[in-house]
């Protein structure tokens, strides 16, 4: 039987896991705005003290992944500014944000077995930024259809703003962030529900 320390104790260590899984999945999902921002914040703050990796990812924090990862955040944002580029990027954001979300999500998952840890990273880390992905690549698609690729600069503004606050968000208060996260995957969810629903009834 527990005495009321070790209660109190077990309850701090899964606090500290959940803590860790809203995290993951809150970096995971800000993958899908953009690859490299998150990974970015992730590297700022390992660095700075401010987050504590998982084993195999110290590399992370290190200086060098901090200027690789300015450098790709840099180009991967310029070129969504670019009418060519950013198609170009679109085809291979998909595949590349999924990827990013797993290795952040499991970068911040220490407290937990390594099967699980992997486990979460794989189905909530990549689902979370493969669902953001392809909602940014609708809302892309869209603008351009109704706008001629006019509006897809402010399309490219408000996915690099969602990057940045979302990762920030995720370090400075987990819970929110992932409360956003679950807010936006639900009402994207609901919106792709109601899509094939009215598909449907409209087939013959």
């Amino acid at each position: 039987m527990l005495c009321p320390h070790g209660v109190i104790v077990a309850l701090e260590v899964f606090m500290e896991i959940v803590l860790e899984i809203m995290l993951g999945i809150a970096l995971a999902a800000a993958c899908g705005f953009r690859v490299f921002v998150p990974m970015l914040v992730i590297s700022i703050a390992a660095l700075s003290g401010h987050l504590q990796l998982s084993g195999g990812f110290e590399w992370l924090g290190t200086w060098p992944a901090l200027v690789v990862f300015a450098v790709a955040t840099v180009l991967e944002i310029a070129a969504y500014y670019i009418p060519w580029l950013d198609h170009l990027f679109d085809s291979v954001a998909g595949p590349a944000a999924v990827v990013a979300g797993i290795v952040a999500a499991s970068s911040v998952m220490h407290g937990m077995e390594p099967w699980l840890k992997w486990t979460l990273a794989v189905i909530a880390g990549g689902g979370a930024a493969g669902i953001v992905q392809g909602l940014t690549t609708v809302t892309r698609l869209a603008s351009t259809a109704t706008t001629g690729g006019l509006g897809n600069p402010v399309v490219a503004t408000g996915e690099a703003a969602g990057a940045v606050g979302l990762s920030v968000l995720a370090v400075a208060l987990p819970v929110a962030a992932f409360c956003a996260v679950m807010i936006v995957l639900f009402l994207t969810v609901r919106w792709g529900v109601r899509r094939l629903r009215r598909e449907k009834a409209a087939s013959p």
